[in-house]
């Protein structure tokens, strides 16, 4: 049910509402109330493990007067499309290039919620069962795309009376930014920055993120709020070693990688390796960029450059280079260029989504490469538990692929992933460097005990008052005070909509920690393991007889294992 329908004109309400990615990692979402108007920061589809359940809404969707987006990332992004759908007609403001991606990414996404319906529906066609109905549809998506106005970076613009808004890099993804918001009601202002995703410093192409002098209130994310990085190596060297021994031997590197952001980067690095002449005696070899959504991004990435670009990537196209784009390069966009690629005996390297190798064409090249002991699959971000891309670094010799067992003989090796996200010190750098202090600290956007430990670091050892509410909370940012404080709701085990592995956690998702966790151990993994599999032998009526006799056979031999031992 809606509140706060009505109010007089001498009432001063300004409060947030807590919605999504509130001790948790996905799903960002915070309503605003201000100025007789609704805002939502954010409206993030939940990806990965479900711990709470979130409150709905505050407002009908057709009630909301705009949406203020920090960044294309779906698990900030990917339910514009259901609020459009549910009736919402307002502006989605964002910077000019999260619009450009936004364009790509959920028109994507709505292509996978149209495709596994279709598929769900053919298998439960000969069942009886119900009709699955898609999350939402293209037609959803191209209709919120419709509502988004872009913004440049620092440009303050008065959104309504009342209410101005400013969008600064936060260097997490192309297009990310913090939102600034003002404001001013009934005499009462106040100042509210929301950090969205902070990015990690000394990223390829990207900007370091920027600081924020100063703010009575602020939210800030704490994804790795737990943790410092490593050093970062020297990516372009170690790239470097792996394709010499692998063109040595006369094979080819298949790189599994995520369409937006690191296929980018990586093409970064290969166009300096080649430039640098870091390969020897393989002069011009080949690269394909072989996915749509990929090569959609890298034209994005190409077109803001001038106004994302760090000065290193910026100094390349003022010398009129483009730094994603080299000798050798090809990027493929129908089916038949794809199948060609695995058709070419030159050493070469592969660059295909997805990156986890749960859906899209890299399943083909990996049909084609994985047999080949010359080649090298090449795995350059996290691989989430229970994935094809999982299975392959931790040694399985065998995987099957459009129902052929193919034997595991190429390298699998690993660079170490490039992290978009800041760590517990620029986090801190982050929060501390407003003067002066503000008034609140809301943390969010983190594992639910890394919400609290960065929120009560915040307040012990740098004296700032801070918080991490849980979904459902209201905070009044006149009075500095909950108006309402939730306790959390532990979500029942249910099945999620479908969302595919690379997106989990904004396409990067969060390394284990070094010292396990009690819900990271490994009998906890298994635990997971068999639910995952319980809820797909759920579905598995539509299943030929053969491949019910295979399946029962192998969990058959699994449970004499056990009771073996």
């Amino acid at each position: 049910e809606t509140i706060a329908r009505h109010r007089t004109e001498t009432d001063k309400i300004m409060k947030l509402t807590f919605i999504g990615a509130d001790h948790e990692v996905t799903g960002s979402c915070t309503y605003i109330e201000a100025c007789g108007k609704r805002l939502l920061v954010d409206y993030g589809m939940e990806q990965g493990k479900d711990n709470y359940e979130n409150a709905p809404l505050p407002a009908l969707p057709a009630e909301i007067d705009a949406v203020l987006l920090t960044h294309a990332h779906i698990d900030h992004s990917g339910l514009l499309p259901l609020l459009y759908k549910n009736g919402f007609r307002g502006a989605v403001h964002a910077t000019d290039a999260t619009c450009n991606l936004c364009d790509i990414m959920l028109r994507d996404s709505a292509h996978i919620q149209e495709f596994e319906a279709e598929w769900r529906n053919r298998k439960g066609k000969r069942s009886g069962e119900t009709p699955y109905i898609p999350l939402y549809t293209m037609e959803d998506a191209q209709g919120v795309l419709k509502q988004f106005v872009p913004h440049h970076y620092s440009e303050r613009f008065t959104l309504y009376d009342g209410i101005d808004v400013r969008y600064t890099d936060a260097g997490h993804l192309l297009g990310s930014a913090y939102i600034e918001v003002w404001m001013t009601e009934n005499g009462e202002s106040r100042k509210m920055v929301f950090s969205g995703d902070i990015g990690n410093v000394n990223q390829p192409l990207l900007r370091d993120p920027s600081l924020v002098d100063e703010a009575d209130y602020c939210m800030v994310e704490s994804t790795y709020g737990d943790r410092l990085h490593d050093a970062p190596p020297d990516y372009a060297k170690a790239l470097a070693d792996v394709l010499q021994r692998t063109f040595d031997r006369g094979g080819s590197v298949i790189v599994p990688s995520f369409a937006v952001g690191r296929t980018q980067e990586l093409l970064y690095f290969i166009r300096r390796i080649k430039s640098e002449g870091l390969v020897h005696g393989h002069n011009g070899f080949p690269v394909f960029v072989d996915s749509p959504l990929a090569s959609a991004a890298t034209r994005i990435f190409i077109e803001n450059a001038e106004f994302c670009y760090d000065d290193e990537a910026k100094a390349f196209v003022d010398a009129g280079i483009n730094p994603l784009e080299f000798e050798g390069l090809t990027i493929t966009e129908t089916s038949q260029e794809s199948m060609s690629i695995n058709t070419d005996p030159r050493p070469k390297v592969i660059l295909s989504a997805s990156g986890m190798c749960e859906a899209g064409r890299i399943k083909h090249h990996l049909k084609h490469g994985l047999w080949n002991a010359n080649n090298t699959i090449l795995f350059v971000g996290f691989q989430a538990t229970g994935t094809l891309g999982r299975s392959l670094i931790e040694g399985a010799d065998k995987v099957k692929l459009f129902g052929e067992t193919i034997h595991v003989a190429a390298e699998i090796t690993q660079l170490p992933g490039i992290s978009g996200h800041a760590d517990a010190s620029e986090l801190l750098k982050w929060v501390t460097h407003y003067s002066p202090k503000p008034r609140r600290v809301f943390v969010n956007h983190g594992e639910s005990s890394v919400c609290d430990l960065f929120a009560k670091r915040l307040t012990d050892e740098f004296g700032l008052s801070a918080t991490s509410p849980f979904s459902g909370s209201v905070y009044d940012l006149i009075a500095n005070a909950y108006v309402l404080e939730t306790r959390p709701k532990p979500v029942e085990a249910a099945e999620k909509r479908f969302v595919p592995a690379e997106s989990v956690a904004h396409g990067e998702p969060r390394q284990p920690r070094p010292a396990a966790a009690e819900s990271e151990t490994p009998y906890a993994i298994l635990l997971a393991a068999l639910e995952r599999l319980t809820a797909l032998l759920k579905r598995a009526k539509g299943h030929s007889n053969r491949e019910l006799k295979s399946i029962t056979s192998e969990l058959n031999a699994i449970s004499d294992y056990l009771e073996r031992e």
